[in-house]
């Protein structure tokens, strides 16, 4: 065995290593995370001062078959309804929706563009609409949600005591109305509940910024009339907000006792759509907002955008790095008959796979354990579902791949699940 050839096979073991170790620096605070949760104590929340005027907003295409229970969830909430003003946009919709939505008292905007699609241009019609015919400041805030939530009765009044505290934006308790269907709805499910627990949860005790995750949050009509409306219309409306958010120096709080529950896909292509939807979103906030977020990590160290740079960017990058490098002295390895090479590249690529898993399992674990009482379904499905997790999240990295070499545009996802909070439970 010649001096280069042990070259070449310590070079690629060390290289593998330094794509761990930075891995881990990259993301060690998120382990520190966990600790801050388990081990600081929440700050005492007097109640608030005020009850603020809210304006809801739903965007919705085609959802006669669900968003029926949302607008039920609304008027039972325990907030007082003389606040609280409810309005729909009716999305490019060729059934029912904007009827149903009328006849349960809300305000409705029919919108049809085939061209400008996707949320943010739905919601930036419904502020334009509310300008005209009231002004932005006619409400202190708006809470956007999606057609298929439903929400527990006391969310708008847990919402506006972190509102009340001067967050001018607010995110919320994110949980499933079908966890258990089966491994791709316990995959979003549980990722949602450890974003909510271990991230959102921990962030709010360490005083830094939370982040938005798709649906349930408020925003201040102060920013919206600052923003002109709604200007955020990549394909991750809510990941490019939240970025823009951190990089102005907006501090986002959450509400942990506002649960809301939201449908997840079940079908392995209606996830391959959604999540190729969110990897393209999440390239195009990087290569829009990278330099904004470093910027101030740099120049004014702020934590808050490490923590959100690190969300958008390295994770997929170097996991994808790892992927494509093993796989590639594979293959050489495979090609040239070389076997030891090509089985270093196997093992190197099987080890990179496994920490991975690894740290999701353990990730999962720790959310089943200590969301066990609010996990609506079986303990075998829980126990299950703790050890398939890892490998929904490991389905991300040919997702994240495709994302980068084929074109995605918003399409919607199907919604069929109309359950009520007390059926959910």
């Amino acid at each position: 065995m010649t001096t280069n050839a042990i070259d070449i096979y310590e070079l690629i073991k060390y290289l593998n290593f330094a794509v761990f170790v930075l891995f881990v620096c990259c993301y060690f605070y998120q382990f520190v995370y966990i600790l801050v949760y388990f081990f600081k104590k929440d700050k005492p929340v007097g109640e608030p001062k005020k009850k603020h005027r809210f304006g809801v907003i739903i965007s919705a295409r085609n959802e006669q078959s669900v968003i029926g229970e949302l607008l039920s969830s609304i008027q039972k909430q325990t907030y007082p309804s003389e606040l609280v003003d409810v309005y729909v946009v009716a999305d490019n919709c060729d059934d029912d929706t904007a009827k149903i939505c009328r006849n349960m008292g809300a305000t409705v905007f029919e919108r049809f563009n085939r061209v400008m699609v996707g949320k943010g241009y739905a919601l930036d019609l419904a502020f334009h609409e509310i300008d005209k015919q009231k002004g932005l400041r006619y409400y202190d805030g708006y809470m956007v949600f999606d057609a298929d939530n439903v929400l527990e009765p006391d969310y708008i009044e847990e919402v506006n005591k972190v509102f009340d505290r001067g967050y001018r934006v607010v995110t919320s308790y994110r949980n499933s109305k079908n966890f258990g269907d089966n491994w791709i709805s316990a995959g979003y499910g549980l990722w949602f509940l450890r974003e909510a627990k271990f991230l959102n949860g921990a962030r709010m005790k360490c005083n830094t910024s939370c982040a938005i995750s798709g649906t349930g949050f408020t925003v201040s009509s102060e920013i919206i009339e600052e923003n002109g409306g709604w200007k955020h219309h990549l394909l991750t409306e809510d990941i490019e907000f939240t970025t823009d958010c951190m990089i102005h120096g907006e501090k986002i709080g959450y509400a942990e006792k506002a649960v809301l529950y939201d449908e997840q896909p079940v079908t392995w292509k209606h996830s391959w759509k959604q999540r190729m939807r969110w990897a393209k979103g999440f390239y195009q906030v990087t290569v829009n907002y990278a330099g904004g977020l470093l910027k101030q990590i740099f120049k004014n160290k702020s934590f808050q955008c490490y923590d959100m740079f690190m969300t958008i960017a390295p994770a997929s990058f170097l996991t994808l790095l790892t992927i494509l490098m093993n796989s590639v002295v594979f293959f050489v390895g495979f090609l040239d008959g070389n076997t030891k090479l090509s089985l270093l590249g196997l093992q190197q690529l099987g080890l990179g796979l496994g920490s991975v898993y690894l740290s999701m399992f353990v990730f999962g674990l720790l959310t089943v354990v200590t969301e066990w009482k609010r996990i609506y379904c079986s303990t075998k499905k829980k126990i299950k579902y703790v050890f398939t997790f890892p490998v929904f999240m490991l389905t991300y990295a040919p997702i994240a791949i495709a994302a980068l070499v084929k074109p995605v545009k918003w399409e919607p996802i199907p919604h069929t699940i109309s359950k009520s909070v007390s059926q959910i439970k």
